[in-house]
């Protein structure tokens, strides 16, 4: 038998993950609503709803955010 440490347990979960993960939720909503905005007259002969463009401006709110995450947590511990 050899003298080998215990297995690592996963790294504890900060609060500031959540906010990555909602930036980049964010930002995949908005860029589907954009290539919808696109795809919508060239499938129906319609105009694409008032929906569809309030969902394309989550992306520059996402990249807002995880911009705000990347300055939060590259910040050196004192």
């Amino acid at each position: 038998m050899t003298n080998s440490p215990p297995p690592a347990s996963p790294a504890p979960r900060r609060p500031s993950d959540r906010l990555l993960h909602v930036a980049v939720a964010f930002v995949g909503i908005g860029v589907l609503a954009v290539i919808g905005i696109f795809a919508t007259p060239i499938v129906t002969d319609g105009r694409p709803g008032l929906w569809l463009y309030l969902l394309a401006m989550l992306a520059p709110v996402g990249f807002l955010l995880a911009l705000g995450y990347a300055l939060w947590s590259g910040r050196r511990a004192r």
